[in-house]
């Protein structure tokens, strides 16, 4: 049976360790409006945690979602799961399970208005960086 060398094996990231990684990075590249909704009270729920921003524009969205995970995978060692509207950017989605980020067009966030859906959850809010 072949030993397991303990020294390779990463402590897991918290939770918390990730979502202050994720605003760090959208902060980065100044993404706007950013909000964590902490769903972890609700008995149905898709993750634990929602972190919602929006970016001006389909390049801006797209250079928000590659520091994202970009930064989770250089300091975390972590991929999202599943990745979704990359192309079209008007919406894109990270999946990182416990946490999943939804990086939005302006006019795309209000039409789905996340925070009003989930309004039960547990909001913070965020400053934009200047």
């Amino acid at each position: 049976m072949k030993a397991i060398n303990r020294a390779k094996i990463a402590r897991l990231p918290s939770t918390e360790e990730l979502n202050d990684l994720i605003i760090r990075s959208i902060q980065d590249k100044k993404g706007r409006k950013i909000v964590q909704l902490d769903l972890r009270q609700l008995d149905v729920r898709p993750a634990d945690y929602f972190i919602i921003c929006e970016g001006d524009s389909p390049t801006q969205i797209r250079t928000i979602v590659q520091n994202i995970q970009q930064k989770v995978k250089e300091e975390l060692a972590l991929t999202p799961s599943h990745v979704e509207g990359y192309e079209t950017s008007n919406w894109t989605l990270l999946d990182y399970f416990d946490t999943v980020v939804h990086v939005f067009y302006p006019a795309t966030r209000s039409f789905y208005d996340l925070e009003g859906l989930w309004a039960d959850a547990r909001r913070t809010d965020f400053d934009d960086q200047t």
